[in-house]
């Protein structure tokens, strides 16, 4: 691995814009509806007037603002609704931990999830550790791959299932798991399944379907150690996501070069490879500017 960052955003949204930043917020229009979301970085001005700010279908408003955490929804909207990247089809809704259902800035990952998975010309099994909603996994889907999708929230997965059936990709190989992902990974060493390409988004904080508690400085290098045991001998990439604020990209980087070194005889294969780290970005509408959003580290098989 180098030491130089990346910066890994896409060009290709249409559904999804961030309008501006500024003064800890952040301006983003969600197919028709545009919220306000808090954004503690952006130490900047902002470049668009209030009045474009104050068009808006609501805003969250954050612990550390003084008012009431949560949602402030001026205009009634539905429930969810359809968002699309690139013939991918999923549902966005504003949640109480003011995320909408998926994360934009991550749309460079699901490119290049499907890109690795349809060029591997060959079976690929994939897990998706932390889940979410899915949409990485619907793309690991589409491009052919044998789909594991985790998570340890029964709400979290049923909106996975939503967004599969949503993008009529019901009838492909998706399972779609509840269980705390290092109880998960070590069940999987017992039984002798390995994965080929494995995408982990940890939080910082969390708990597990059983009230199992999770703290990213504590469980990652536990985390890191059970992933490796479920690598498949050629593995074809690994992706680790932070939005721990004090987390690195380097320091990401730095851990999955650790961990992918050579397999040892008793599990066989040589992971030869290389780790790219940086940052997850999103292109900002009103002045062209890239903004830093997360802390991400790939490794991706050599050719």
């Amino acid at each position: 691995m180098t030491n130089q960052i990346k910066i890994f955003y896409s060009k290709d949204w249409v559904d999804y814009e961030l309008l501006d930043t500024g003064d800890r917020e952040r301006l983003e229009r969600f197919g028709k509806h545009v919220f306000v979301r808090p954004y503690d970085d952006a130490v900047w001005s902002k470049t668009l007037s209030e009045e474009e700010w104050n068009k808006t279908n609501g805003k969250f408003w954050s612990s550390k603002e003084g008012a009431k955490a949560g949602w402030d929804l001026k205009k009634k909207i539905e429930d969810k609704w359809e968002m699309e990247y690139k013939g991918i089809k999923f549902l966005a809704s504003p949640t109480p931990f003011r995320h909408l259902g998926f994360f934009p800035e991550q749309a460079s990952h699901w490119d290049f999830i499907e890109e690795k998975i349809k060029g591997a010309n060959r079976p690929i099994k994939f897990l998706n550790l932390f889940g979410y909603t899915g949409v990485a996994s619907l793309f690991a889907l589409r491009a052919g791959a044998e789909v594991t999708h985790l998570d340890a929230s029964k709400q979290t997965l049923n909106w996975a299932k939503e967004n599969q059936n949503v993008s009529e990709l019901g009838n492909l190989p998706m399972r779609i798991i509840e269980d705390d992902a290092i109880k998960f990974l070590e069940r999987e060493e017992k039984r002798g399944n390995k994965y080929d390409a494995i995408v982990m988004d940890p939080p910082k904080f969390g708990r597990g379907p059983k009230g199992e508690v999770w703290k990213i400085e504590d469980m990652l290098p536990k985390l890191l150690s059970s992933v490796h045991k479920v690598l498949s001998d050629k593995p074809l990439f690994v992706i680790l996501t932070s939005y721990a604020i004090d987390s690195s990209s380097l320091s990401l980087g730095y851990s999955l070069s650790d961990m992918m070194k050579p397999a040892s005889p008793s599990q066989g294969g040589d992971f030869k490879g290389e780790v790219e780290s940086g940052e997850l970005c999103v292109l900002e509408k009103s002045n062209n500017r890239i903004i830093p959003l997360a802390n991400t580290a790939v490794w991706s098989a050599k050719v």
